[in-house]
């Protein structure tokens, strides 16, 4: 059965190369013919998306065997000297698994994007851009090493880029693709010189094999002190771990990731709720051997890092009027979630919680879509309310994607959620379990907060609200479904939700008195939300009334932004710019400009020889000749009783 599951798995750069061709297509050919564009993208991504189910079947098929053998397929892509760079596609369960995840959920927003991006005049561009991006994504997840998972990188960063500012004439949509840039870029310069690093080290940048980073490792690598007492490998995984957490939204890179909502809302639910924002936990999930040989230090930092950032984002969206920004920050929130589990060891239940969460998050994102679509671009939910009445698809849909990230069974983040709750209790973290706990409280609270108060809250009559297109509701259904099911694979029996862990498969037993609690917790959460938003029995206004300066923090974001902008204003732009203007002008311009003053003193001097007589010249040539003569002379102690008129011509 392996034997014929590795010829399918040979035929997997399919996947990322034929939403390429779908780039290559329309930005060269089918640009002018809208339909035709949105029909090859489409065509291309969902045929990815059949051979990532085949590819994910396989995997199952095999069991044990591709997690211990992952299949690997090469091209030499580059050969200096001693350096061989190969290029190709890595298929083991977690690969498969996001396979599945991204092409799936790109799949949904593409055919989502017929209807919400119907009429506008960029429809080709935006196409073309998808499928750039869903080639970058899928090249990255397919990488077999560092530097060709680099690249990727670095393309799906180019198409964030693209996507914030696909309404280039809007300014806040430009400055929003900028800061998304200029953040991930700051982060990546970390991640490229750990990965300088390992390869002067190791002299591989290969994830498995022979030779690989990982067997290098795991055949006894004698680790040593490069900066005081922390070690040469844990400085590796600090350095590669500072890109995944700009790319990640970990504080205090998280900055980029609200602003980006000023792309089209189907952008918001494919890059940044489900895909690239979940690059940075899957690179850190691939790199696990490089954490796990570093000393506890390094995986202690993600921990504190992802836990941090679940409940700072998870603070600060509690009060966010934007329906968006409210998405955004809890995508902050359950990125820092799977990052802790990484922190605690739980790989599994990181992958899981990646699975999980880009279906229910994408889910929402879309609804959101379908709202604001609906609302003709309002995206304040107090001018919202009444939603259930005229939308009912939208409303359900949305209502399962919120008890699902609040954790209540049977939804899917319940057990994703449970998985790394648990992890983080048995692994001895009592106080980061505690804060993912309160953390999923804070969740279920201001999800159904939105929830109540765009949907069931009181109805404007000023909106005339209408239930979106099918192109638009069959995605959001197809996507509810696996926000319901997607959980279901953490059941007894059901292995193929298990992810790779040193060549074994690792299911985690559910605690179900920790479960139970973690319920309670969403469950107070709904509660409280339902008492304050639906049946008033505790003014909103009272509380922010009672705790003003609170809600001013937490409404301003911690003033994070404004504390980068003065940073930037005063330090960068003022001290440290009037220093480098300082040494510019008066050491670079003053090197350079005596130099020009030396080069122009000497040509002036030079200029009085030079006077085109012959006879000047012929002068000049023989006091020359006397000179180096009297200076041989005085050389050779023969000048003494020298008769000068000898010279001119023997006369004694």
């Amino acid at each position: 059965m392996f034997k014929e599951m590795h010829n399918l798995f040979q035929w997997a750069w399919l996947i990322p190369f034929l939403p390429f061709l779908s780039f290559f297509i329309i930005a060269f050919i089918t640009k002018r013919s809208k339909g035709l564009s949105a029909a090859i993208s489409i065509l291309a991504i969902l045929t990815s998306l059949c051979l990532s189910i085949g590819i994910g079947i396989g995997v199952i098929s095999s069991g044990a065997e591709v997690v211990e053998n992952p299949v690997m397929s090469t091209v030499n892509w580059l050969s200096i000297g001693g350096l061989q760079i190969n290029f190709g596609t890595l298929i083991d369960p977690m690969s498969a698994m996001m396979l599945f995840v991204v092409t799936l959920v790109a799949s949904m927003v593409q055919i989502y994007s017929l209807g919400y991006m119907h009429g506008d005049k960029g429809f080709s561009r935006y196409f073309c851009y998808q499928s750039l991006f869903a080639f970058s994504m899928l090249g990255l997840v397919l990488s077999t090493n560092l530097l060709e998972m680099y690249v990727f990188w670095e393309l799906v960063g180019l198409c964030s880029y693209l996507l914030i500012g696909f309404w280039y004439f809007k300014v806040s949509a430009r400055e929003a693709a900028k800061k998304a840039f200029v953040t991930t870029r700051v982060a990546d310069v970390g991640l490229l010189i750990g990965i300088v690093l390992l390869y002067t080290k190791f002299g591989s940048l290969d994830f498995y094999g022979p030779g690989s980073l990982s067997a290098q490792m795991a055949s006894g690598f004698q680790d040593f002190a490069l900066i005081g007492s922390v070690s040469y490998l844990t400085v590796m995984a600090l350095l590669v771990f500072i890109g995944p957490m700009g790319k990640s939204g970990q504080f205090p890179f998280h900055v980029w990731l609200p602003d980006a909502m000023e792309g089209p809302t189907p952008v918001s639910a494919l890059i940044h709720a489900a895909t690239m924002v979940v690059a940075g936990v899957y690179l850190v999930a691939r790199m696990f051997f490089l954490f796990d040989n570093a000393s506890p230090v390094a995986l202690e930092f993600v921990a504190i890092i992802g836990s941090f950032t679940a409940i700072f984002a998870a603070t600060i969206a509690i009060a966010q009027d934007d329906i968006k920004k409210i998405l955004a920050y809890s995508t902050l929130s359950q990125l820092g979630y799977m990052m802790f589990a990484l922190g605690v060891g739980a790989l599994t239940a990181s992958m899981f919680h990646l699975m999980t969460h880009a279906f229910f998050k994408a889910l929402m994102f879309l609804g959101a879509g379908s709202v604001i679509h609906a609302l003709h671009e309002k995206q304040n939910i107090w001018d919202m309310g009444g939603l259930y009445k005229k939308m009912p698809i939208t409303t359900i849909t949305f209502g399962i994607g919120v008890l699902a990230i609040a954790g209540i069974p049977p939804f899917a983040g319940f057990f994703s959620k449970d998985e790394i709750l648990a992890s983080a209790m048995h692994s001895g973290h009592p106080f980061i379990y505690a804060i993912g706990l309160f953390t999923a409280f804070l969740t279920a609270f201001y999800m159904c907060r939105l929830f109540f108060v765009a949907f069931l809250g009181e109805e404007k009559p000023e909106n005339h609200p209408h239930e979106s297109p099918k192109t638009m509701t069959v995605p959001l259904i197809i996507l509810a479904f696996f926000s319901v099911v997607g959980g279901w694979a953490a059941l007894p029996d059901h292995n193929f939700a298990y992810f790779i862990h040193y060549g074994v498969f690792e299911p985690e037993a559910m605690d179900w008195g920790l479960a139970a609690i973690s319920v309670a917790a969403g469950l107070i959460g709904i509660g409280l939300a339902y008492s304050i938003y639906v049946k008033k029995a505790i003014k909103a206004e009272d509380v922010v009334a009672r705790f003003p300066g609170v809600y001013k923090l937490l409404k301003n974001k911690y003033y994070i932004d404004e504390i980068y902008q003065w940073v930037i204003d005063k330090i960068i732009d003022g001290f440290i710019a009037k220093v480098l203007y300082w040494f510019d002008i008066y050491i670079i311009d003053g090197i350079v400009n005596s130099l020009a003053l030396l080069v122009r003193g000497t040509g002036s001097g030079l200029r009085r020889f030079t006077t085109g007589q012959l006879q000047t010249y012929a002068l000049v040539f023989f006091f020359a000749v006397v000179v180096f003569y009297i200076v041989l002379a005085v050389g050779e102690g023969q000048l003494a009783g020298l008769n000068p008129l000898a010279m001119l011509g023997g006369v004694k």
